[in-house]
């Protein structure tokens, strides 16, 4: 983990703000590049006086929008083609697939905003959206707002913390737990909110 954090540390110093972006882009798509690793180092080079926060905030969030496109863009025009044909062969029927492609459409904003703040869900969660065709500017929307909170959070923690390894993966386990505990507590609001205005609705009618 030590050389982990030097490598991204140097890497990252070498290519500056292009190599927070790449480094997010990777990690938000399918290639396993925890961003606990990735901003932190940026944020200690905040720290040193060799970037800026800001851009260093700029760049990790817009690699995390371009990484979620590239699962978007394969889902839309691959994903429903092939979870129908083979899904079958996982126990995923058409009509459960259908299920979950009718809960998205209803429900894809807020199940986009959370999925971008979760761990290993944050990888997965444009799929749903690609293969549910949703709207663009409301998935760049809920993307780029959930990715800027956590890009936000971890380059923080290593503009205080520094490059003390141990201190990083402590506190940034620590969000990790607060950041699901405010996921819980959003959707749970979301839920509510949902129940009261089907009511209302129904009421209506």
């Amino acid at each position: 983990m030590h050389d982990m954090i030097n490598w991204l540390i140097n890497t990252i110093g070498t290519m500056g703000y292009p190599g927070v972006f790449i480094l997010m882009a990777m990690e938000s798509s399918i290639i396993p590049i925890p961003s606990e690793l990735v901003m932190p180092p940026a944020g200690y080079l905040v720290q040193e006086g060799k970037m800026d926060m800001w851009l260093v905030i700029l760049s990790g969030t817009l690699g995390s929008l371009v990484g979620a496109y590239a699962n978007y863009f394969v889902a839309r025009y691959l994903g429903r083609r092939l979870v129908i044909k083979y899904g079958r062969y996982v126990w995923i029927t058409q009509e459960h697939f259908e299920r979950v492609e009718r809960f998205f459409l209803s429900h894809g904003e807020i199940s986009t905003f959370v999925g971008r703040l979760l761990p290993v869900i944050r990888h997965l969660i444009s799929i749903p959206a690609g293969i549910a065709r949703m709207n663009h500017l409301k998935f760049t929307l809920y993307t780029t707002v959930g990715a800027g909170i956590w890009v936000s959070i971890l380059a923080w923690i290593g503009f205080f913390i520094g490059r003390n390894q141990e201190l990083i993966l402590k506190y940034s386990h620590s969000a990790v737990i607060s950041v699901i505990g405010f996921s819980v507590v959003l959707t749970a609001i979301y839920v509510v909110l949902h129940k009261r205005k089907l009511r209302k609705a129904s009421v209506a009618e």
